[in-house]
């Protein structure tokens, strides 16, 4: 089992200007990849989604690649 990368870095809030480390997050095709997966637990799981969507909507992350 993974360690949350918040939780082991002690980062309390998740900065949706931070793209290069919401883009650890997504994958190939720019979804959000599964908090398995990406080994985040379900509290910053819930925090790293609603950031990458606003970023998203910002135009700081894209919807969709290729």
């Amino acid at each position: 089992m993974k360690q949350c990368y918040f939780c082991t870095n002690n980062l309390k809030e998740i900065d949706y200007k931070d793209a290069e480390t919401l883009g650890r997050f997504l994958d190939s095709y720019a979804r959000i990849i599964s908090h398995r997966k990406g080994g985040v637990c379900a509290g910053h799981g819930r925090k790293l989604s609603q950031a990458i969507k606003r970023a998203r909507f910002l135009g700081l992350l894209p919807f969709v690649t290729r």
